[in-house]
């Protein structure tokens, strides 16, 4: 039993070190952070705005009262209110647009850069084709050189 968990640790390590897990772990990492980022702008930045465009009001506060909370005579809750965070999931479909359309956007910048780079190589690749054609002299070229020689070493 000793030799299958020895066995599993070494299978287990060796797959968190393999380069693409490091490498998705420092993604989810940074995506964590990212989305705070966006959070931050959709709550401190968008949400303001659109609730000033609106009136004043604060999406987030938008919800459905389904039931109001219950007082007892010294005005502590006995039962909470039960409400549906429309605004809630409002500002959550925005931030989730936003972390969308900067993605997208990344996205397209690396293939723009990619695209690029592959129309920079392939006219590099067709200059060097072309020098080399050019310089190559053809077998008939060097035929006609070898028998100029013979000539004068004859003459």
């Amino acid at each position: 039993m000793f030799k299958k968990t020895k066995g599993f640790i070494a299978d287990f390590k060796a797959f968190v070190m393999r380069g693409n897990v490091i490498d998705m772990a420092v993604g989810v990492i940074i995506a964590g952070a990212f989305g705070k980022i966006t959070t931050s702008i959709v709550n401190d930045v968008f949400m303001p705005f659109i609730g000033w465009l609106i009136g004043g009001f604060d999406l987030s506060q938008l919800n459905i009262l389904l039931k109001p909370e219950v007082l007892d005579e010294a005005g502590v809750v006995v039962e909470p209110a039960v409400t549906i965070g429309i605004g809630t999931l409002l500002v959550t479909i925005i931030d989730f647009l936003i972390i969308a359309f900067i993605v997208f956007l990344i996205i397209k910048m690396f293939a723009k850069a990619k695209e690029l780079s592959e129309k920079a190589l392939a006219k590099k690749e067709e200059a060097v084709e072309e020098v080399e054609e050019e310089k190559a002299p053809t077998t008939e070229e060097l035929l006609a050189e070898i028998l100029e020689e013979i000539k004068k070493k004859n003459d």
